[in-house]
């Protein structure tokens, strides 16, 4: 009984040792003396100890490959495209997927080159920005059919990423600076012009306000003068010395507004009683002679 003892621990630990366990969404390929024998998936698994070998464990969650490619655009700009791509292997197509390819990553990558550097040099740069959901589609499509018979399902395919040269991002932002500037003096230019538009708008009419004023101004003097022209003759005073009177007055009283101000560096001149007289006779004389030049014009019209 005691001899017996070290026998069965010895066969209890050749069958734990073809005890194995199955993570979930993961799949054991079982080989048997070096050939494929089964697959196993989640849960507490058997293979027949020191004949069968687990040769590999394939992991059936979606999986990323980030790629790195550095191509040409159709107008003469290297750029960088950041790709990636998620794919899962098909659980019916484990086989497919751990025999049929040496190394997965790379021929996904090698694919991934290959569409990329296809599609890109018929953008130039521009395009690239813009239609970089076109390309990922491009991408995806290709490589889904190509890895479809090797087990591999391509989920999705996205350009996360899009990095021209240094010289050619500044050079971009360059041109956008400009733009935004041109833009910025484009606008600028407007509100000068409306606002000159305005200020002539508003001159023109302070002008004719101001016309308006001086035209009711001189109006309301003619029609003082005329009262008190009347005034004076109803006093006894003929036309004549009324307008030499009034015309005396306004000049004194223009000499005591200029000497009322300190401030004012105005001079007069001729400042004494006959100039004031003078140019009302210069006046009177000028006034027949306007009166004479429109009789004689309107006898020859008649």
């Amino acid at each position: 009984m005691t001899t017996s003892i070290p026998f069965i621990i010895i066969i209890v630990l050749i069958i734990l040792s073809g005890l194995f366990i199955v993570k979930q969404q993961t799949a054991v390929i079982i080989e048997r003396f070096g050939k494929f024998q089964s697959i196993r998936h989640a849960g507490l698994q058997l293979k027949i100890p020191f004949i069968d070998r687990i040769a590999g464990r394939v992991s059936l969650k979606i999986q990323q490959l980030d790629v790195i490619v550095e191509t040409k655009t159709q107008d003469d700009v290297f750029v960088h495209l950041k790709i990636s791509v998620q794919f899962l292997i098909q659980r019916d197509h484990v086989y497919d997927a751990f025999y049929k390819l040496q190394n997965p990553h790379e021929q996904i990558t090698a694919f991934i080159f290959d569409v990329v550097r296809a599609e890109v040099p018929k953008m130039i740069l521009d395009d690239v920005f813009e239609k970089k959901e076109e390309i990922a589609l491009a991408i995806q499509r290709d490589l889904k059919e190509a890895m479809l018979n090797y087990g591999y399902d391509i989920i999705k395919a996205l350009v996360t990423d899009i990095d021209p040269d240094e010289k050619v991002k500044i050079a971009m932002n360059r041109i956008n600076a400009a733009e935004r500037e041109k833009v910025a003096a484009q606008h600028e230019g407007d509100a000068q012009r409306i606002l000159i538009v305005e200020r002539a708008k508003a001159e023109a009419e302070s002008k004719r306000l101001q016309g308006k004023g001086i035209a009711d101004q001189r109006r309301e003097i003619a029609r003082g003068l005329e009262e008190s022209v009347d005034v004076l003759n109803r006093a006894g005073i003929n036309s004549q010395e009324a307008s030499a009177l009034i015309v005396i007055t306004q000049h004194y009283d223009t000499l005591q507004a200029i000497g009322s101000d300190t401030n004012s560096n105005l001079i007069l001149l001729p400042n004494n009683p006959q100039a004031a007289s003078s140019m009302l006779n210069d006046m009177t004389a000028s006034l027949l002679a306007a009166n004479k030049i429109n009789e004689i014009n309107q006898k020859k019209k008649e």
